[in-house]
């Protein structure tokens, strides 16, 4: 008899077409759905599943106590989200608990710069846990960019915005193609650092990646410092081609 589990499921970035076959049977069976929102909102992950849960669902929002990217070595920002977690991983340990699996949301990739990451790490060796992967937000605006964002040996950085200055300016050093993700209110520190680091020519600016309202743009026509969550900038690669 199979044990209880916690499913850790990859939704993709936004359109719903961009799930796969797993995580989409995986939706329409759940009995018990989980998912990270902000409090008085939908949650992403929620809405890309519109539709297609089954009648009776019981659902579980875990609603954010903070929203705002802040660095992770704030005191109180560790200490407040520590708290948070722990609730949740107990919510959904309670399901499992009364023989009942669970099906958590994830945006994008569970594994990748996800919030699950957090639940996955206290549930594993008390209960099951399954992870099935997804297409990420960075590859959605790679592909909406349209162009690759790697050739040959180009390598690849992904950076979160919320890094300090000093270090955002040293780990644009490091790759030939990059990906800025998380921006948001840090938009103009990366403005600045990209033009210090001579990439503002070949930045893109992405915002809502294979969403409705998907807008593609070099960063240097933007005329604002205004992003959403939901934005990232792209360096692609310029490496041999055959």
């Amino acid at each position: 008899m199979t044990r209880p589990t916690v499913y850790g499921v990859g939704v993709g970035p936004g359109d719903p077409d961009l799930m796969s076959v797993r995580a989409a049977r995986l939706v329409g069976a759940a009995k018990v759905v989980a998912y990270f929102r902000k409090a008085g909102r939908a949650g992403h992950a929620r809405t890309i599943v519109e539709g297609l849960l089954a009648d009776g669902v019981v659902e579980e929002p875990l609603d954010y106590p903070v929203t705002t990217e802040i660095p992770l070595d704030d005191p109180a920002y560790a200490a407040t989200l520590r708290s948070f977690y722990e609730d949740c991983v107990a919510r959904l340990s309670a399901h499992v608990a009364q023989g009942r699996d669970v099906v958590v949301l994830c945006e994008g990739d569970p594994f990748l710069y996800g919030s699950f990451m957090h639940l996955y790490t206290r549930l594993i060796g008390d209960v099951p846990v399954v992870v099935v992967p997804g297409i990420s937000g960075m590859a959605a605006c790679w592909t909406a960019s349209g162009t690759p964002i790697t050739y040959g040996d180009d390598v690849l950085c992904v950076v979160p915005a919320t890094l300090n200055a000093t270090r955002l300016a040293e780990t644009l050093k490091t790759g030939d193609a990059i990906v800025i993700m998380k921006l948001g209110r840090n938009l103009p520190k990366v403005r600045r650092s990209l033009e210090a680091a001579g990439l503002i020519d070949r930045a893109v600016y992405v915002e809502r990646g294979a969403m409705q309202g998907e807008t593609v743009m070099r960063l240097a026509d933007k005329p604002d410092d205004q992003a959403p969550y939901f934005s990232m900038i792209l360096v692609h690669g310029q490496g041999r081609r055959p």
